[in-house]
């Protein structure tokens, strides 16, 4: 059968693993709802107008639209306020931009969960509601508190690990400058740690953070001891907190309900990657894995603005990509795991899918790896 894909499977040797792929598929789902509320953007247009730039050019060079940043929504993606971050650091030729961004954080910049910091009786009370309502203001890493004996160790733990330092420098100093002014005085400086290389000149950063900021640190964090936590917060409006709290709560739900679309393509992505090789990739099996009903399965979906087969192409996009730069790998052998009865068949699909054939796809990426 030369064009067939029904042949023994691959040896165990060549066997690939669907690892890399599904976390292809995840990440790029979970990116895709990962968002910064517009109040948590605002230090950063402010110093960049500041700096005499025009919000229209900073869009632009960013990949956004032209009035993306003049006609703001109420979020933006997470990963576009990466990218604004650096490019303002370009454009305003700032080596410490992301300090900068931080040292304009003001109580509005945290929309509702701002609101619920105030009505805290003191520090620690602020750090466990950090821990709850830090996603109302964005989803670019969360916040974690350790208290052991008379030390607190307070970790920031980026969701994008590979973004610049602009990224984590802003968030840290931005809870430096807001907590003085919280607290109602200058706190005592802490020990700050940052996974990143020390810049050519830490000036900024011991401004900001005292002498002892160490770089190149197994991770984002700071320590202090636990006593600030029972500092009290001037003026706190703790009667408001039951009302605050409620509505965020409604805000929180609201937000993670945004989210479960996505994660029912995630769950069906992962059943159709293990049922491929067996051809048994359809509808009705995936919503027996699921445990849902056929129709429940197809609106749940649909929910999600896809549909059943658009998953199924994109997971055998997505996973023929990955098979195509294993050379061990014919082009029958991964037909047969994609789920296809027929090599020609995969051949014209991947087509559809890509433009160009599957021996283009491997010729070019067998290229793209020589060359690096």
């Amino acid at each position: 059968m030369p064009n067939s894909a029904r042949r023994s499977q691959p040896a165990p040797s060549t066997q690939p693993t669907h690892s890399s792929a599904l976390a292809d598929i995840a990440q790029a789902s979970s990116a895709d709802h990962a968002r910064v509320a517009a109040a948590y953007l605002q230090p950063l247009l402010e110093l960049v107008l500041e700096r005499g730039l025009d919000l229209r050019t900073l869009a632009r060079e960013s990949g956004l639209a032209e009035h993306a940043l003049t006609s703001l929504a109420d979020s933006l993606p997470a990963a576009a306020y990466v990218r604004l971050l650096d490019t303002g650091a370009m454009l305003t030729r700032d080596e410490n931009f992301g300090l900068h961004v931080g040292e304009r954080v003001k109580l509005g910049t945290y929309n509702v969960y701002g609101m619920i910091l105030m009505s805290c009786k003191d520090l620690g009370d602020a750090f466990a509601q950090t821990m709850r309502y830090e996603e109302l203001a964005h989803d670019l890493g969360r916040s974690t508190l350790t208290v052991i004996d008379e030390m607190a160790e307070y970790r920031w733990n980026s969701h994008f690990p590979n973004a610049s330092r602009h990224l984590v420098e802003s968030v840290f100093a931005g809870i430096r400058v807001f907590g003085n002014w919280f607290a109602g005085t200058a706190l005592p400086h802490a020990p700050v740690s940052f996974r990143h290389a020390a810049p050519a000149d830490i000036g900024e950063h011991q401004r900001l953070f005292g002498d002892e900021v160490r770089f190149s640190a197994a991770q984002n964090s700071a320590h202090f001891p636990s006593a600030l936590l029972r500092w009290p917060v001037p003026n706190a409006d703790v009667s408001m907190y039951p009302v605050l709290q409620q509505h965020a709560e409604q805000l929180l739900r609201n937000k993670q309900a945004a989210h479960k679309p996505k994660e029912i393509v995630d769950q069906v992505a992962a059943a159709i990657t293990q049922r491929l090789a067996q051809d048994q990739a359809r509808l009705a099996l995936v919503a027996d894995t699921l445990q849902l009903s056929q129709r429940t399965l197809q609106r749940k979906l649909a929910e999600a603005g896809v549909s059943f087969q658009q998953v199924l192409d994109q997971t055998r996009t997505t996973l023929a990509k990955e098979y195509l730069r294993n050379p061990e790998l014919s082009l029958a052998d991964i037909a047969f795991l994609l789920g296809y009865q027929e090599q020609s068949t995969f051949q014209h699909a991947f087509k559809d899918w890509t433009g160009t054939t599957p021996k283009n796809y491997r010729g070019t990426s067998e290229n793209s790896n020589t060359n690096r």
